[in-house]
């Protein structure tokens, strides 16, 4: 196998793919909770990519990835066989729950919160708790069942698997916070939560769990651009300073995390992609009769 080879892809849903890449020494180092930099050639954009799963015996190392901006989508139409021109990293601090020792872990009452991609970054946090013997509880969350990825690797870890859709076409009828709030009305005493996903997800995840009185965990992966903490773009005011998701993180304390000032710079970085997809599509565009 080459270096950075694609050694197989699979779609998960329309738009979504996963990839297995050879990157030895990337998968030797991984932890969960970390992400790395993929770069498809010598002129392309740096992007940003939380690790799904690793191998380091294989050397072997899971992406997945979402056709939502130009540079995305040149990678998701990457096929088996090709190489990434680089495969950076593993960047970022591991899960905090690599802090906890064995026997803490099987004192928690843990709930993860997937919403969408975010069940890419879980994967490995969930793995790594089940190879201890604890079985977490694992809300997956789409707008419909065909965008749901991943059920059945994380049913094969843990018996507590729940699915929320919105338009009910599977699981719970509803948003994954209304879930969460029926499984703690039910009796479930969660001592942390775990809350990957849109921003405007998880912000509304950290709010309740704050009314509940829940310790949780989010990750700022989708704030971040080149990785480094240069450009400035994944800066975030968490507990009133100033903090960077790529080298700070990506994992913060939700109920610190100004979820208000993130999502209007977001905002801001989609406005940008949208232009870029339009350039795109006018450099593609047939010019034969013109």
């Amino acid at each position: 196998m080459k270096k950075f080879e694609i050694i197989e892809k699979r779609t998960l849903a329309s738009g979504i793919v996963l990839m297995r890449v050879y990157a030895p020494r990337v998968a030797q180092s991984a932890r969960a909770g970390q992400f790395l930099i993929v770069i498809v050639d010598e002129k392309s954009e740096r992007i940003p990519l939380t690790i799904c799963d690793f191998d380091a015996e294989q050397g072997i190392i899971t992406i997945v990835t979402q056709s939502i901006g130009a540079s995305t989508v040149r990678i998701v139409n990457m096929e088996v066989g090709e190489c990434f021109h680089n495969f950076v990293g593993p960047l970022g601090h591991p899960s905090e729950l690599l802090e906890f020792s064995d026997e803490a872990l099987s004192s928690q009452n843990i709930v993860f919160v997937a919403g969408g991609l975010g069940a890419a970054p879980i994967y490995p946090q969930v793995k790594y708790l089940s190879d201890r013997g604890v079985q977490p509880h694992v809300i997956l969350g789409a707008k419909s069942a065909d965008f749901l990825i991943l059920e059945s690797e994380f049913r094969a870890l843990t018996p507590n698997v729940h699915v929320a859709t919105d338009d009910g076409s599977k699981g719970f009828h509803g948003l994954v916070t209304n879930l969460l709030k029926n499984l703690s009305d039910g009796g479930e005493k969660f001592t942390l939560a775990i809350a990957i996903g849109p921003m405007i997800m998880m912000k509304f995840v950290a709010l309740m769990t704050k009314e509940l009185g829940i310790k949780t965990i989010v990750s700022l992966n989708t704030m971040m651009v080149d990785g480094t903490g240069m450009c400035g773009a994944c800066r975030v005011t968490v507990a009133g300073k100033t903090r960077f998701a790529c080298v700070e993180g990506p994992e913060f304390d939700g109920h610190e995390v100004d979820f208000d000032e993130a999502l209007r710079r977001g905002g801001m970085y989609r406005t940008i992609e949208a232009r870029k997809m339009e350039r795109e599509a006018e450099n593609h565009r047939c010019k034969i009769g013109q």
